[in-house]
């Protein structure tokens, strides 16, 4: 298939459940799916907060997230995020990859789509 990026503008359900929605229909397919988070997802990539978030009528997002990474999905954070909300890497997730906005850009060239929720 090809290369998918998302990028997660927030840490509200608007923001995540349609990036996980849409990102693990994608690696289900066969695509190379990266999500990178801008500074505002920063508070939802704080441990358990991803596997703790319900909607009405969406499947758990733990679900979503373990199947995503299960496929090999990978999930990247702006590191102008760190410094935003006062926190190390090591207050977060240690599935992540923290880099700049140009390393992502450089990854995400070759990508037949990206979305951005």
């Amino acid at each position: 298939m090809g290369k998918v990026a998302f990028v997660c503008n927030g840490c509200e359900k608007v923001n995540l459940y349609p990036t996980f929605i849409f990102a693990s229909s994608a690696i289900a397919a066969g695509d190379d799916v990266l999500i990178f988070f801008t500074p505002a997802a920063v508070p939802a990539l704080k441990p358990g907060f991803l596997e703790g978030l319900t909607g009405k009528g969406m499947p758990p997002m733990e679900n979503l997230l373990e199947g995503y990474l299960a496929l090999g999905g990978r999930l990247g954070l702006c590191e102008l995020g760190l410094e935003a909300h006062d926190v190390t890497a090591e207050d977060l997730r240690d599935d992540l990859e923290i880099g700049g906005a140009t390393s992502f850009m450089a990854e995400i060239q070759e990508a037949k789509t990206t979305f951005s929720f």
